[in-house]
């Protein structure tokens, strides 16, 4: 008994942690800073803290009233309706869902290269097939409508990153309107917006009002400094909302995550300070770095260093 042929699945390789590397070398963790996955170098909201501290002895209960209170809270924020607030295990969860509600065997889905490698993990784990638009570093990975439709190809999903990993350049919402415009009926244009919060461009999520053809993905784990409790969530159209109950996985979201979540969202001067400094560093780093940068909104800066 093996399972089934996995060999077209490229396992995601995570950055290192600190203690792991510290270890191997025989120096002390303090001594490093990582820099892999993009964390809030601010830790958590306080409020977060605490919140995860107030509540921690329910974590014998399923998080019913904390998943709702969240999915609401989050409604309020962007003026949508609570069955269009997908909570999810952070954004990849949010992924998952969606390949679940779209995704036939067989369908495809178009993702940017370089990108997110679990966008086409997460078809290929639903038994989809993954195509690829190329982003160049010839024009600093600039993202536009024409070069997403240029291969295009009648594709279930079609991904875009704004800000983009690893590039962090963005997509400008009415190029992302232009591709949901010009893509057949039955696509799904899915706005990855796990940086959004560092970008000074508008958010996606009011394309989703009026039309059945976006939605947005969105993270507690970079902006708010809540990449270990894994919470994040997706803006869908409403005719998908009722979708949720039937591709969720029970209870994905957990206690302590949901309670940290709100407490994040309230917690505005945090937010701020993370994205003052993360422009500030952007900056820094561009002058200051002995190579070659790409121009970023993300809280990262891509480097050529050869």
């Amino acid at each position: 008994m093996q399972p089934r042929d996995l060999s077209d699945h490229s396992p995601y390789v995570p950055g290192r942690g600190v203690e792991e590397v510290a270890r191997e070398r025989g120096i002390d963790p303090d001594e490093l800073i990582k820099l892999s996955s993009n964390e809030n170098p601010h830790g958590p909201s306080p409020a977060a803290v605490e919140a995860i501290r107030e509540h921690s002895d329910r974590v014998h209960q399923y998080p019913k009233s904390s998943h709702t209170d969240l999915t609401a809270k989050i409604a309020e924020k962007w003026g949508v309706e609570t069955e269009q607030v997908w909570v999810s295990p952070g954004a990849d969860g949010s992924i998952d869902y969606l390949a679940r509600a779209a995704l036939d065997p067989g369908d495809e889905v178009l993702v940017p290269s370089p990108g997110f490698a679990y966008y086409g993990m997460s078809a290929r784990y639903h038994h989809g097939e993954v195509t690829e638009y190329e982003l160049s570093p010839d024009d600093g990975f600039a993202q536009d409508a024409e070069t997403v439709l240029r291969a295009y190809g009648g594709e279930r999903i079609v991904y875009v990153t704004s800000p983009h990993n690893p590039s962090g350049s963005t997509m400008p919402t009415d190029e992302i309107e232009a591709i949901a415009d010009a893509t057949a009926e039955e696509t799904l244009v899915v706005v990855d917006e796990a940086y959004g919060e560092f970008a000074a461009v508008d958010s996606a999520i009011p394309l989703v009002d009026g039309r059945d053809d976006v939605a947005v993905l969105r993270t507690f784990s970079k902006a708010y400094g809540l990449a270990g409790l894994r919470i994040g969530y997706s803006v869908v159209p409403e005719p998908w909302g009722e979708a949720y109950a039937r591709v969720n996985t029970p209870f994905a979201a957990n206690e302590l995550a949901c309670r940290a979540a709100l407490a994040a969202l309230d917690d505005e001067g945090h937010v701020d300070e993370s994205i003052e400094s993360a422009r500030w560093a952007r900056e820094y780093i561009a002058e200051e770095l002995d190579a070659p940068t790409v121009e970023s909104a993300g809280n990262f800066v891509l480097a050529e260093v050869g």
